[in-house]
Formats: C-alpha cells, sequence, structure tokens
C-alpha cells in the first residue's frame, strides 16, 4: 500500500507484505523426547534455586520417572558440584551426551564443558544465550518425563532466551524471607505473565533455622511476608526451606540425592505432586 507505515501491528490491512509473527522455538535434539519442562527462577541469587532444581529431580527419580537438569545458570554454575558429578561432558557424532547421576538424572552443566571447572565463564550474554539453546539443541537427551531447568538469577538475556527457545511448561519461584520479597517475586512473576509461561508456585528458601535442642523455629529475617503476598496474589506457597548445616553439606559433598531431610521431603512431593509427579 502507498501509505504503508511499516507497522503491521497497527494496521487491520491484510496486504502481501503482512507477516504472521514467527515462533521462536528450537526443535530439541532429533534424539530427545522431553515430556515436560519446568524452570526454577528467581528475581535475584542466592535464594537457592539450584537447591529447588536439585530436590525436584530427586525425587523424579525416586519415584521412578526419567528426569534431567539443564544448568543455565552459566556464569554461576552449582549443579555439577551438588551431585557429585566429576570430568567432562562427552559426545559423539551425533551430539552431546549428558552426565548421568548415581540415580540416573541427566545433567548438562558449562561445567562439564570447561577444561577447569573453577575457571570463570567471561562470555558477553548473547554467547551465553547461545549456549544454554545449544544445551537444547545439541544434547542428546533421550526420553524424559520431566526436564527442570536451573535459570540465572533476573530477567536477562538467557531466562528471556529460554522462554523464547524451549517449551517451558510452568515455572516455580524461589524465594527469600526478607522485605524485598514483593519486588523479587513480583519480577519473576511479571516476566512469567509477559512470556505466557504459568507460575505453579512459589517455595520459600532459608525461612527458618530449627533449634538443635527442641527443634523450635527461629525466623532469622523476622514475619515473613510470602504466605501474605501469595495469598494476594493468587498464588501457591508450595513449601519453606530452613537453614540447615546439613543441606550445605549435603551439597558440598555432592549427595543432595541422598539428603533424607523431612521438611526438604514434604516440600519435594508437595511441588512434585502440584506438577503430577
Amino acid at each position: 500500500m502507498a501509505d504503508c507505515n511499516n507497522n503491521c501491528g497497527s494496521c487491520g490491512e491484510n496486504c502481501a507484505e503482512r507477516q504472521a509473527p514467527e515462533s521462536l522455538l528450537e526443535q530439541p535434539h532429533e534424539k530427545s523426547n522431553v515430556k515436560r519442562i519446568i524452570g526454577v527462577v528467581s528475581g535475584k541469587g542466592g535464594v537457592g534455586k539450584s537447591l529447588v532444581t536439585g530436590l525436584l529431580a530427586a525425587r523424579c527419580a525416586r519415584k521412578g520417572f526419567k528426569a534431567a537438569i539443564m544448568d543455565a545458570d552459566v556464569t554461576g554454575p552449582s549443579i555439577p558440584k551438588m551431585f557429585g558429578i566429576s570430568g567432562r561432558a562427552v559426545g559423539n557424532e551425533d551430539g552431546i551426551l549428558p552426565a548421568v547421576t548415581k540415580t540416573g538424572i541427566k545433567v548438562i552443566s558449562v561445567n562439564l564443558l570447561l577444561e577447569n571447572p573453577s575457571d570463570p565463564v567471561i562470555w558477553r550474554g548473547p554467547v551465553i544465550a547461545g549456549v544454554v539453546k545449544q544445551f537444547w539443541t545439541d544434547v542428546i537427551w533421550g526420553d524424559i518425563d520431566y526436564m527442570f531447568i536451573d535459570m540465572p538469577p533476573g530477567t536477562g538475556d538467557v531466562p528471556l532466551t529460554v522462554f523464547q527457545s524451549v517449551p517451558v511448561d510452568g515455572l516455580i519461584i524461589v524465594a527469600s524471607p526478607q522485605d524485598l520479597v514483593t519486588m523479587i517475586v513480583g519480577k519473576a512473576v511479571t516476566m512469567a505473565k509477559m512470556m505466557n509461561v504459568p507460575v505453579l508456585g512459589v517455595v520459600e528458601n532459608m525461612s527458618y533455622v530449627k533449634c538443635p535442642h527442641c527443634d523450635e523455629k527461629i525466623y532469622l529475617y523476622g514475619d515473613s511476608h510470602i504466605d501474605a503476598y501469595c495469598a494476594e496474589n493468587d498464588l501457591k506457597l508450595l513449601g519453606k526451606v530452613p537453614i540447615s548445616p546439613e543441606i550445605a553439606k549435603a551439597c558440598d559433598n555432592g549427595t543432595i540425592e541422598d539428603y533424607p531431610g523431612d521438611e526438604l521431603k514434604d516440600i519435594a512431593k508437595n511441588i512434585a505432586n502440584r506438577n503430577n509427579v
């Protein structure tokens, strides 16, 4: 048309130049069959996304499901250490083979691709986003019932790449019991809505410390606001994880799959049941 302003979004004409929006979803490796994908996110770092991711995957494995973890936190990967995975990922002429934990959980992480896992990843955002995309397209996942994506904090290049490239079925938001919870969780919820990904629920980590003598719960950060926030915003509160030396020890020793804590098992069960696991 002669008076076209090249803005199809504001035009109702059905002309030859009009182009329908194309999906940015990437196809997985031809030898991958992933049935459901759940992202674990937060509006800030250091709140325990990797812990929740590990618990979910371990829960699935214990119930006989085929579980996988995509460690999308490229600049701060912690999943391999949590599961006691050492060495490097290998590949063949078809693609990259993920590492496998002792209970059968398949894992891919940038730490499994580096010559020295302690080396920092000093890459620009687009390069990091490209690597995460390759975790989906180039890794031979095989048959997977549940894949959990351990996301980096915030709402930058990598979360955007994951949401646009990978068919994420739902998100679990991890928060801490501080006054910033409204802003932190709010950012994650808003991004989920903008990307049309449902929020499955919220987990509060570092919620309390249990006295070793009387089992009394001590709330180091004061009263939590997460219950009220979830109620006001129609979000499911999936559970609260305590601060525990045993948890830290299990993560440091690579034995998170064996951790027997009752509180964590209850929370993992709540999350898993929410996702029909």
